[in-house]
């Protein structure tokens, strides 16, 4: 059985980790960390600490309208991407213990573009 690293859970809501294939189960924001639990498999879980947590990075669409998912990076092992039934829920539970100016929109889809082509560009000028 799997042990939560929370002591207290501010929240806990229907989520998808999008780590790999999706999986579906129940997203907890608690007082210790950003916990992920499978429906399916209870051996498939994600246990964050706060103190592990780098930023915060979420796609916005229609100004902020639609939120489609959200990303923890962590120091050490990489971003872990999540969607939920109400992001805007998780994102305000989590701004209570990641510091606001940490949590980031992602780059557009023309904002990656233009950058992608800037880049392809300056590459050719420097050969």
């Amino acid at each position: 059985m799997v042990q939560s690293i929370n002591t207290k859970s501010d929240l806990v809501i229907n989520g998808t980790s999008h780590l790999g294939l999706s999986d579906y189960g129940k997203i907890m924001v608690g007082d210790k960390g950003f916990e992920f639990y499978s429906d399916r498999n209870i051996n498939n879980y994600i246990q964050l600490p706060w103190d592990e947590v780098e930023i915060v990075i979420v796609s916005v669409l229609f100004g902020g309208k639609w939120i489609p998912r959200f990303a923890l990076k962590t120091k050490t092992n990489g971003t872990y991407t999540f969607s939920a039934k109400d992001p805007k829920k998780v994102l305000r539970a989590i701004r209570v213990y990641i510091d606001p100016d940490k949590i980031v929109k992602s780059l557009g889809f023309f904002k990656v573009l233009s950058n992608g082509l800037k880049n392809l560009f300056s590459r050719k000028k420097n050969k």
